[in-house]
């Protein structure tokens, strides 16, 4: 399908149908994957919507294709662009990019002066990113706001997340900050120049997480299971998903 034949603007209540076939989705796609994804309820969703703090990508049919949402934390210091989802009928399409910069114009337009920040596994997320002006930066520099963090909860990497003392996960933490940012040509050539080192770099940190995960496998706190132990049933799961990157 032609990008013309496809809209992306901002939500309106008129979208609320879509919810759960949105949630539906997400939870479809982090399965598929064997990744992570903190889990959002249709109801969620469509209070988003309402908001008027999300973005939908149709057909001029009307046929759902895409979808993301805004976040603000640290009392709207920081603001996070989440749930990017694309139908599996229209993935490859170049449709995420035009949600993330709608989404991304969006942000600034509600919150001027908040960092937007994200979280993301993907080297593909990651350039869509870089073109927008974010770059990558350590967890210490994100928000230091809980809500954000309980919402890592439901994602079935949080253990790890819990183990390296939230300093560290499988995802890669990339910010935006309005105040002193580089060009968005800057950005792209050093993900460019970048991009097999950021590649290796994310295998790494995936190898030496699950290890050090999986050493935690058996280990007790006076009787009681820790939550390494408990998350360990999916170790194996996680390597080989990450052995067909």
């Amino acid at each position: 399908m032609e990008q013309s034949d496809i809209i992306v603007r901002v939500a309106t209540s008129d979208d609320v149908v879509f919810a759960k076939t949105i949630t539906d989705e997400m939870a479809e796609s982090a399965k598929a994957r064997g990744t992570g994804i903190a889990k959002r309820t249709p109801e969620y969703v469509s209070q988003k919507m309402l908001e008027g703090k999300a973005v939908i990508a149709l057909t001029k049919k009307n046929e759902w294709v895409g979808f993301c949402y805004i976040e603000a934390w640290g009392h709207e210091k920081f603001v996070a662009n989440s749930g990017l989802i694309v139908s599996p009928n229209f993935r490859n399409s170049g449709v995420a990019k035009r949600i993330k910069k709608v989404i991304f114009d969006l942000s600034r337009k509600i919150y001027p002066e908040a960092k937007i920040f994200g979280l993301t596994t993907g080297l593909a997320v990651m350039k869509i990113n870089s073109e927008l002006g974010y770059k990558p930066v350590t967890y210490a520099e994100l928000t230091d706001d809980e809500k954000f963090w309980e919402g890592c909860k439901s994602c079935v990497n949080y253990p790890i997340l819990v183990s390296k003392g939230r300093k560290n996960c499988l995802c890669t933490a990339m910010l935006y900050d309005p105040k002193d940012h580089p060009q968005p040509k800057e950005t792209v050539k050093d993900f460019n120049k970048k991009s097999k080192l950021y590649e290796r770099f994310m295998r790494l940190k995936q190898k030496r997480l699950f290890r050090y995960l999986a050493s935690k496998k058996g280990e007790k706190t006076n009787g009681v299971e820790t939550a390494t132990q408990k998350a360990a049933p999916n170790v194996k799961s996680f390597f080989s998903f990450f052995s067909n990157l």
